[in-house]
């Protein structure tokens, strides 16, 4: 007996995802929970398990392929005898979706038009992408799309914006009498090797977040040095105590712990912008992303409640946590969440630099290299441990004044450990 599935929603309240790998062939058997494919949604690459045992009638999709949530992904022959499932499967998934679609529309805004009257026709675009559209103002209708299958970028709505192409839409008989443009012979090409790679999986949505973050929040970031000294001692005689424990402690749980102890003190830094609703979100816990570096690209994982923890269990957990990232073994929950994030650049030799915020974020910590360097300390030139840092904030929330006074803070607790210890829990 036939039997449709539809991609679920994950549980990150996803509207589409984009096909990674199918663990089948049309004409493979499969078992109830195998891995059917590997869908790329806005936070990880997640495993769709199969949800009958049969044989793959049908993959309505390719790798590379966007999907949207509650379309038909796949067809199972599961054999006969299952009609009764079957039909009551498809009744309970065809509810769930009209109850999305129901949803959905209570849920539709106007749109604001520009370039034209709204026309109603169909258009493809990501949910982000709509809802910059109706930031900016624009009838998205009226864009045209350069993305795959016609889609719409967000480098089509600032090109709308600007007063670029719009989607023109001409009468059936106007298009036929128009006359056929010549062709003007093409541009010679350059010479020497190409490689062409498509823009998928991990870095397609890392490209898209990036240029929603820098197009969303103006950034303005600022910088300073720490003197390490004393930071440096600390971690040297508590390493060997974390060492007994089986524990590999580094400076990330101490830079933690100064940063949870700042963002008491200056709490627009641990917030958000709700956009649609025009409201300044203050989270009163702090969860803390960790930018991590793995062979599909960055990641962001979260250690949750780290102003609840110790140092040696932020040690413990960021590295239980960052292999499994790494490994892909990490849970859709724990790539989730966060209310500020930390990206260091120093473990391969970066000094300074200019962190892009993890949108909705308000803000990101940088971490430069620590390095010997001579400073002057009264009147004197001394060599001393140095760590560069970066801090980058959303200017629409965070003043330059806060941004500064919250970097002198993080400078203070990291230069005196002894201070940092009172402020701990």
């Amino acid at each position: 007996m036939a039997y449709e599935f539809k991609l679920p929603d994950v549980g990150e309240g996803i509207h589409e995802g984009e096909i990674v790998k199918f663990h089948v062939q049309e004409g493979d058997s499969i078992n109830e929970d195998d891995v059917l494919a590997e869908v790329q949604t806005d936070k990880a690459v997640v495993e769709i398990p199969a949800p009958v045992t049969g044989t793959v009638k049908k993959l309505n999709a390719d790798e590379g392929d966007v999907v949207e949530v509650g379309s038909v992904l796949a067809v199972f022959d599961t054999g006969e005898g299952d009609d009764a499932v079957d039909q009551e499967e498809e009744k309970k998934e065809e509810k769930q979706q009209e109850s999305k679609e129901d949803k959905s529309k209570k849920e539709e805004r106007p749109v604001a038009r520009v370039g034209g009257a709204k026309s109603g026709k169909q258009v493809l675009a990501m949910p982000s992408v709509r809802k910059k559209a109706r930031e900016m103002g624009i009838d998205i209708t009226q864009v045209e799309g350069t993305g795959k299958n016609g889609r719409v970028t967000l480098e089509d709505l600032n090109r709308f914006k600007e007063g670029g192409a719009a989607a023109e839409e001409k009468p059936a008989a106007e298009a036929k009498a128009e006359a056929p443009r010549e062709e003007q012979p093409a541009a010679p090409l350059p010479q020497g090797d190409e490689e062409r790679i498509p823009l998928r999986g991990m870095r397609r949505t890392i490209a898209k977040r990036m240029v929603q973050s820098k197009y969303t929040a103006p950034h303005v970031t600022v910088m300073d040095e720490v003197d390490a000294s004393e930071l440096v001692e600390v971690r040297k005689w508590a390493k060997q105590m974390a060492e007994q424990r089986g524990i590999k402690l580094t400076y990330l749980p101490f830079v933690i712990k100064a940063l949870t102890a700042a963002l008491r003190e200056f709490p627009t830094l641990n917030a958000s912008i709700d956009d649609e609703k025009e409201e300044i979100v203050i989270k009163k816990y702090y969860h803390m992303g960790i930018a991590t570096a793995t062979e599909d690209g960055l990641v962001v994982p979260v250690i949750k409640d780290v102003d609840r923890k110790s140092i040696f269990q932020l040690a413990d957990e960021i590295r239980d946590l960052v292999t499994r990232t790494r490994e892909r073994k990490a849970g859709v929950d724990e790539l989730k969440g966060s209310t500020f994030s930390i990206t260091n650049i120093g473990s391969f030799g970066g000094q300074f630099f200019t962190p892009i915020i993890n949108y909705p974020e308000v803000a990101i910590f940088g971490m430069g290299k620590m390095a010997e360097r001579p400073v002057a300390v009264d009147g004197e030139v001394v060599i001393r441990p140095m760590m560069n840092v970066s801090l980058s904030i959303d200017h629409r929330l965070i003043d330059g004044d806060v941004a500064a006074r919250f970097l002198n803070r993080v400078k203070e607790l990291l230069e005196n450990p002894k201070l940092l210890m009172m402020e701990m829990n």
